[in-house]
């Protein structure tokens, strides 16, 4: 069988999170635009290249040592001896000419299908059929292997930012890069290191509890800071089947900070916005809107104040989405606030303050996972929307140029919709992602979130 890696404790986190009706895989669709001189059987010229050259490197070639047990304490990734390209790399086609409904209801179904453990666990699905000559590439993987983020920067290594490049490699076929260890990684810790340690904790700990005394807290900032468990029960948090929606949404970047600048907020704040007011008016027509404002929790960048050389730090806040109100600006107005009252909470913090406070803040959501309590208790928010960078070239497949990159993230058991965003050049790319069952007419979102920009664009005339 080969040397077993063994899973870091939140791989497997994702593993044992691995049920019928939550799946743990994300993915991505990319719709493609020929070039002037794209040959009419360019796809099934790839397919055959395809299965000729094989190669296949890490981590696209791991497989689970024991597949019959996904969450066994003991699991660790294989090397798969008999690896399948046919299997991982497909051909799928929309009645020609296809639009991009008919491409969303493919992608929603391939999506809705759960990854087989026996094999390493990713798939890419080349879709043709669509007008124009054009075609789409669907790519998943699972949690478990890579990360979104991660799967994304390796998928990007067979893309090229040369328009006239046709000879890219698969991404799966490239040879990684050899990882060199950080030096301080392989430092013995110091006892003043671990002294430093130590007092780092200790402020972490004194500036949570006074975080959560501020939140908790009843008085004027009851208005503009979300509590965890204070979400009110909405359809979307509800038990979820294994079945699918997406749409997707694509915005010009200019045009979205214009919007947020002319009310003093972010591009984040105006994500949030256009989120609030597609699912504000859809739940109207549904007769499901609570009286109570839905909350969103949002995975933020912030650095810490003892951070003068850079980076990020990488935590959560919880946002009013004021789904309560009606007027638009005013509630836009009322996102802005809280978003930025629950930035401040964090930027007070040390990068390990950070983390453990958002630790605290998303503990709630395991309740909901476990059996039977969906629905029962009160979720700790109603939906996760993410802000996710993304490539700031073009890129192109041999020739191809790629228009857009739509993200599917995960529902899970007692949230059944997901919101993510990501940046390619000059776009924001919106991914919504949802279980069928719960949330009909997911695809309406897309559409109200075009109406809500232009509402706020015309407050401003």
């Amino acid at each position: 069988m080969g040397t077993v890696k063994r899973l870091n404790p939140l791989d497997w986190t994702f593993l044992a999170g691995e049920t019928r009706e939550t799946m743990m895989h994300v993915g991505s669709l990319s719709p493609f635009t020929p070039p002037a001189d794209a040959p009419p059987d360019f796809l099934r010229k790839l397919m055959d290249e395809i299965r000729q050259d094989a190669q296949v490197y890490s981590p696209w070639n791991l497989k689970l040592k024991t597949p019959s047990i996904i969450a066994s304490p003991l699991q660790g990734w294989v090397e798969d001896d008999n690896f399948d390209v046919e299997y991982h790399v497909r051909r799928s086609a929309l009645p020609s000419p296809g639009d991009e409904r008919e491409l969303g209801i493919l992608v929603s179904r391939l999506h809705s299908n759960s990854i087989d453990f026996h094999r390493p666990p990713w798939e890419v699905h080349f879709i043709e059929g669509l007008e124009g000559g054009r075609f789409a590439i669907y790519f998943k993987v699972h949690h478990a292997l890579v990360d979104g983020y991660t799967g994304a920067k390796l998928m990007e290594a067979g893309l090229s930012s040369n328009p006239k490049e046709r000879d890219t490699p698969m991404f799966y076929s490239r040879e990684p890069a050899e990882r060199v260890a950080r030096a301080a990684e392989e430092k013995v810790p110091t006892l003043e290191a671990l002294m430093s340690l130590a007092k780092e904790q200790a402020g972490a700990s004194r500036n949570i509890t006074k975080a959560l005394f501020k939140t908790l807290a009843p008085g004027k900032e009851k208005n503009t800071l979300v509590a965890p468990m204070s979400a009110p029960k909405s359809i979307i948090n509800q038990k979820i089947s294994r079945n699918r929606r997406f749409a997707t949404q694509q915005f010009p970047v200019d045009r979205l900070k214009a919007v947020a600048k002319a009310y003093d907020g972010t591009l984040n704040d105006i994500v949030l916005a256009l989120s609030s007011a597609g699912l504000r008016k859809l739940m109207l027509e549904l007769n499901a809107l609570p009286d109570k404002p839905l909350t969103a929790m949002l995975p933020v960048n912030i650095r810490p104040k003892d951070d003068p050389g850079g980076g990020n730090a990488v935590g959560s806040i919880l946002a009013s989405l004021a789904t309560d109100i009606e007027d638009p600006v005013e509630r836009f107005r009322a996102i802005i606030a809280s978003t930025r009252e629950a930035k401040a909470q964090l930027s007070g913090m040390t990068k390990m303050g950070i983390m453990e406070y958002s630790a605290l803040l998303m503990a709630p959501m395991m309740l909901s996972q476990i059996p039977g309590a969906v629905g029962r208790v009160r979720p700790a928010f109603n939906v996760v929307i993410s802000n996710v960078p993304g490539p700031k070239k073009h890129l192109y497949f041999r020739g191809y140029k790629m228009e857009g990159y739509y993200p599917l993230s995960i529902p899970i058991a007692g949230y059944g919709l997901n919101i993510t965003v990501v940046s390619y050049v000059d776009t924001l790319n919106f991914g919504f992602i949802g279980c069928r069952d719960t949330l009909p007419h997911l695809q309406r979102l897309a559409v109200y979130s075009r109406e809500a920009l232009e509402e706020l664009e015309e407050a401003l005339l």
